[in-house]
């Protein structure tokens, strides 16, 4: 059976098909955090009181407790943060809908310069400025002058409930190695496991960012193996004065 022609601008479109990333920022960035704080926050809290001859249920406590403690403030702080930024995002699109209202020529003549700025030539940018402003005025400014793009608009639930559940997703391993290793084995099988934990973390969220894997992998290692040394040190050194 003969395939049926297609159009080149239909053959174009098939072939051109761009997976791009910046949509995945918002939540993206708080299951990253989330997750490599549960890791590294619970795993030194653990080994800070590992460090310090506590008993394994001091250690079972200590753990589900900064669990709790730690998604509740991941999903408090992450609610606040983003809710300051779309409290801004909103002001500036309620302003720019009101200059729009208000000053239509001289927000149109904002755009052509933009866009002259950009590279366009005068008539053009003119041109394209008027096209704009008759066609969707309100996204093209805030686009193009704020940077607001439809469907990167802040979420603080989202992001909330992304970060408390990838803080408690990430938490749970140290506390699973901390109530199953031997007593000699506590802190380096739960270094071991918070290590190997944020080595996969950190690639993940590198091929989920399209950068390196090893470049983002060795960035939360670096981080969280210190983050463990010094609350062992801490913790021998309190538990030893306690």
């Amino acid at each position: 059976m003969a395939r049926l022609p297609t159009s080149r601008a239909a053959d174009r479109r098939r072939l051109h098909r761009e997976d791009h990333r910046a949509g995945r920022a918002g939540w993206l960035r708080a299951a990253v955090l989330g997750a490599d704080d549960g890791i590294v926050s619970t795993a030194s809290l653990l080994i800070g009181v590992a460090s310090s001859h506590a008993s394994r249920s001091a250690l079972m406590i200590a753990g589900f407790a900064g669990l709790a403690a730690g998604a509740l403030s991941m999903a408090s702080g992450e609610y606040v943060s983003v809710s300051s930024q779309a409290d801004v995002e909103k002001a500036d699109i309620a302003l720019e809908r009101d200059e729009l209202r208000d000053d239509p020529e001289h927000e149109r003549d904002e755009l052509a310069q933009i866009y002259r700025d950009r590279g366009l030539s005068g008539p053009l940018a003119d041109a394209v400025a008027e096209e704009l402003m008759r066609t969707s005025p309100l996204e093209s400014h805030l686009r193009d002058e704020l940077g607001i793009h439809p469907g990167n608009e802040a979420r603080p639930l989202q992001a909330a409930l992304v970060s408390a559940a990838s803080f408690t997703a990430g938490s749970f391993s140290p506390i699973l190695a901390a109530g199953l290793a031997p007593s000699g084995w506590r802190m380096p099988l739960i270094a071991i496991v918070a290590l190997v934990l944020l080595a996969i973390s950190g690639a993940l969220s590198g091929a989920a960012g399209g950068a390196s894997k090893r470049r983002a992998a060795n960035r939360v290692l670096i981080g969280g193996a210190l983050a463990m040394a010094v609350t062992a040190v801490i913790g021998r050194v309190v538990g030893h004065f306690v």
